[in-house]
């Protein structure tokens, strides 16, 4: 793992953008610890220990996603979210279960070619700096023939601080500028594995391949800016440098040793609450049943190499208002030993939320505004009173959670968004007079809160 942070220093980097949901924030703080946990075991006992999946039950909006989301920025592991409502049994129209996993692979096989990208970008930068001073001031006839020179041509040295500095960005020049070479690559032997979106994703990167081959990748003369042809001249140097086995090596260890997969709308995949057997119940059976070799660990077949879907971390997630967890076969649900009810937002909750975090709303919004020379300020009252009407129309109308705030922020901000051009230099101040004329008469109309907010 790459921090090997505590418990409750996990649960104190969550805390700075989700609100509330202390027991889900607990749930995975000891689970991504317990990864770390398990990597100081002896060999023999690190292949038994196995992770403890968790499933989230609550309405939409409370933090359930994010709180994935954030856990798996912060370990820095591969993540992927995807809904269980688009996959369907072998043999009905819809997406193969085990394309989460090869998605899984591909965002960890992303991740890690930046990070080994980054690790030589000071030499392509270095490379790309002697490309464009050769075509700005080609070297001398002696250093071409392979003499060395004991000192640097002064006007090339004076080009060199001039191109560090930006002071070239601007000028344009005819260069050879190499054909982008495609990522990573399909490895003989892969090709056809999965399904068919994945197959024709295969093709057309293959047949990008042998096109790009067919032109022996010479690369083609263009008149560019000296900025445009750095930049591009940089990121050919980062592909050609890195080492794409060392890559796929690494990230297929990363996608099996600490990859995350949230499975949303997991509820959408129970029997009917009537308990009938028609067709649509059947399938979603089946969309549980493939869903039960992944998540209790199997192997799937890729375009990198075969992965163990065994010490991946899942986190399932629904809102369980018509079916129940126990809805699920009895054999998916103990491979979901962890429980964690998440709680309805309060108004409480949502002025902490308004208010509290790194990328509150209320700070978006006035950073948004803010480009066009519009100030936004808001008192404690109006605050307060946006949180009440949050959570009154959530308990009158729907449940959405803290996706409520974002419809009212909008029809609140709507005046606002829509002249701030016009409005450059202006400091809006919103008080709790303002929140309620014009929210107020909104808010208490069931019939337009059901279909505005």
């Amino acid at each position: 793992m790459n921090l090997p942070l505590t418990p409750r220093e996990i649960v104190s980097e969550l805390d700075r953008f989700i609100v509330g949901q202390n027991k889900a924030k607990r749930a995975v703080a000891i689970a991504l610890r317990n990864r770390w946990r398990r990597l100081q075991l002896s060999d023999e006992l690190r292949e038994e220990v196995t992770p403890k999946n968790i499933l989230m039950i609550g309405p939409t909006g409370v933090g359930k996603t994010e709180i994935a989301r954030r856990l798996a920025k912060l370990a820095k592991a591969p993540f992927i979210k995807v809904e269980a409502s688009k996959f369907t049994e072998v043999g009905y129209v819809g997406r193969d279960v085990e394309s989460i996993i090869r998605d899984l692979v591909e965002t960890a096989v992303q991740m890690v070619r930046a990070e080994h990208a980054e690790q030589v970008k000071v030499k392509a930068q270095e490379v790309a700096e002697e490309r464009i001073l050769d075509a700005l001031l080609p070297k001398p006839r002696s250093a071409m023939l392979g003499a060395e020179e004991k000192e640097e041509d002064p006007t090339r040295r004076k080009l060199r601080w001039q191109l560090r500095t930006g002071e070239l960005n601007e000028r344009t020049i005819e260069i050879e500028l190499p054909e982008a070479q495609p990522a990573g690559g399909i490895p003989i032997g892969i090709m056809g594995q999965g399904g068919m979106e994945d197959i024709g994703r295969q093709f057309q990167e293959m047949m990008g391949q042998m096109m790009a081959a067919g032109r022996g990748r010479p690369g083609h003369r263009e008149k560019v800016t000296v900025l445009q042809a750095l930049r591009r001249l940089e990121e050919v140097e980062a592909q050609r440098l890195v080492d794409e086995n060392a890559v796929r090596e690494q990230a297929l260890r990363r996608a099996q040793e600490e990859g995350i997969v949230f499975i949303d709308e997991i509820d959408k995949v129970c029997r009917g609450s009537e308990g009938g057997r028609s067709g649509a119940d059947v399938s979603r059976e089946g969309v549980q049943r493939d869903l039960l070799p992944i998540v209790e660990g199997s192997t799937v077949s890729t375009r990198y190499g075969v992965v163990c879907t065994d010490h991946v971390l899942f986190v399932a997630s629904g809102a369980f208002h018509v079916a129940k967890p126990s809805d699920l076969i009895p054999e998916l649900q103990g491979r979901f030993p962890i429980r964690v009810e998440m709680d309805s937002l309060t108004a409480t909750d949502f002025v902490r939320i308004l208010t509290e975090p790194k990328n509150a709303l209320v700070t978006q919004y006035a950073a948004l505004l803010g480009t066009e020379g519009v100030g936004l300020s808001w008192d404690d009252e109006a605050i307060a009173e946006l949180a009440r009407l949050a959570e009154s129309v959530n308990r009158r109308v729907e449940n959405i959670g803290a996706r409520r705030l974002h419809t009212l922020m909008e029809q609140l901000l709507e005046e606002v968004a829509f002249t701030a051009q016009d409005r450059s230099g202006e400091t809006i101040v919103f008080t709790e007079a303002m929140v309620r004329e014009r929210l107020g008469a909104l808010a208490g109309d069931d019939n337009l809160s059901r279909y505005i907010l």
